[in-house]
């Protein structure tokens, strides 16, 4: 059998920006193991799977080594697919979740809106070796929802040079590792390590401004935001606070097209 495959880079206007994420339609689902093994293949952050049912998209997303509960720049990708290599006519896309329920992107314009839950963060002590292993020591520390944990640094120049040891963060109990602070030409800025799941460092992640945005948009006193993720490749996340929902707008330019051959047969279920 013989797959489609899109390469997508999402929050960018420009090709080599952003974060590359595979996109993968199909008619059924496959063996978790072979999306497992695609996704490994692929050597992106994500790559997302997706089945159209009724009037909405059932979407998966996996890194190299694991699947994933959510993930926002493989989803703006995905919409992208659906809108511009698909043919999809509406200005909205449902999609469904089983780890992460409803979500949905709308088009304005040239830029994607996702539509995702928002995410609190509880305050806690700094873990015993989490300082030394990102080689910065935080104001703040909080854990959020999808093992999460987010450092609060001084300046945006020092998450910028932070070159944190991936050995040391793969001994944490946590799956990804963000660091935030104010921003300088933006409302803040931000970047994330997850060497446990796969990805030692993501240049773009939607999914971490579920708990970025609500953080930020009572520190600075407005709903309406503008972040940048300050990794090597960059992007540029337009935020808003809706109640107990984020909308985190970007743009997202088709990178490449092809096949994917398998010697496999789709199966009608999965499990979660």
């Amino acid at each position: 059998m013989s797959l489609k495959i899109f390469q997508v880079d999402a929050f960018t206007s420009e090709p080599f920006g952003g974060n590359p994420a595979a996109v993968v339609p199909l008619e059924s689902w496959l063996a978790d193991d072979v999306m497992l093994k695609i996704a490994a293949e692929n050597n992106l952050s994500e790559t997302a799977f997706f089945v159209k049912e009724g009037d909405r998209y059932h979407i998966r997303w996996f890194t190299p080594a694991v699947e994933v509960n959510l993930c926002g720049h493989a989803t703006l990708a995905t919409s992208h697919v659906i809108f511009n290599e698909l043919g999809l006519e509406t200005e909205e896309i449902k999609f469904h979740s089983d780890r992460s329920g409803s979500l949905g992107v709308k088009k304005e314009g040239e830029r994607l809106v996702l539509d995702f839950p928002a995410y609190p963060m509880t305050e806690i002590e700094t873990p015993a070796g989490l300082a030394e292993a990102v080689r910065a020591r935080p104001r703040r520390t909080w854990e959020s929802q999808g093992n999460m944990v987010f450092m609060l640094l001084d300046s945006v120049d020092q998450i910028r040079a932070l070159k944190p040891d991936m050995s040391e963060l793969m001994k944490q109990n946590y799956d990804e590792v963000i660091v935030t602070s104010r921003g300088d030409d933006c409302d803040f800025a931000s970047r994330m390590f997850a060497p446990r799941i796969g990805i030692p460092e993501d240049p773009v992640t939607g999914a971490i401004h579920c708990s970025l945005i609500p953080y930020w948009a009572g520190e600075l006193g407005k709903t309406e935001l503008f972040a940048r993720q300050v990794s090597a490749r960059s992007g540029e996340l337009f935020c808003e606070l809706a109640g107990d929902r984020v909308k985190i707008g970007g743009n997202a330019v088709t990178f490449m097209k092809g096949e994917i051959y398998l010697e496999v047969s789709p199966q009608s279920s999965h499990s979660v």
